[in-house]
C-alpha cells in the first residue's frame, strides 16, 4: 500500500494545458503499474492512462495525442494535460497497484492505492 498525493488541479480555458503530479511515499511505495482516473459529478469513474513495466504507457482514445502520462522519478508521477476540453472537467485520481494482479491488460483494475483527488475545471 502506499500513499499518494496529487497536486496541480486548477481552472484553465479550453486549449489551454495543465500538469497533474503524484507523489508516492510510505513504507511500501513501489508498484508495478500507476495510473490516472478521473470522474465527473454524476458520472463513474473513468480510466484516464496509466504507465507499467518498462515504462509502458496506456492513454485512453479520447485524450490520445493530448494527455501524456511519464514518470520522471521513483515514484513520482505526471500527467502533462495539453489543448483540454470541457469534457476533461473532473476530479482527477491517481493510483497505483502495489500487488500483482490477474487483470486481462495490464493496465486495468484493480488498483490498490488512491489519492485524494485534484480537481479540473475546463472553462469554454
Amino acid at each position: 500500500q502506499a500513499q499518494l498525493v496529487e497536486s496541480g488541479g486548477g481552472l484553465v480555458q479550453a486549449g489551454g494545458s495543465l500538469r497533474l503530479s503524484c507523489a508516492a511515499s510510505g513504507r511500501t511505495a513501489t508498484a508495478y503499474v500507476m495510473g490516472w482516473f478521473r470522474q465527473s459529478p454524476g458520472k463513474e469513474r473513468e480510466f484516464v492512462a496509466a504507465i507499467g513495466r518498462s515504462a509502458r504507457t496506456r492513454v485512453t482514445e479520447s485524450v490520445k495525442g493530448r494527455f501524456t502520462i511519464t514518470s520522471y522519478a521513483e515514484n513520482t508521477l505526471n500527467l502533462q494535460m495539453t489543448n483540454l476540453r470541457p469534457e476533461a472537467t473532473a476530479v482527477y485520481y491517481c493510483a497505483a497497484r502495489t500487488a500483482i494482479s490477474s487483470s486481462t491488460n495490464w493496465y486495468d483494475p484493480p488498483y490498490d492505492s488512491w489519492g485524494q483527488g485534484t480537481q479540473v475545471t475546463v472553462s469554454s
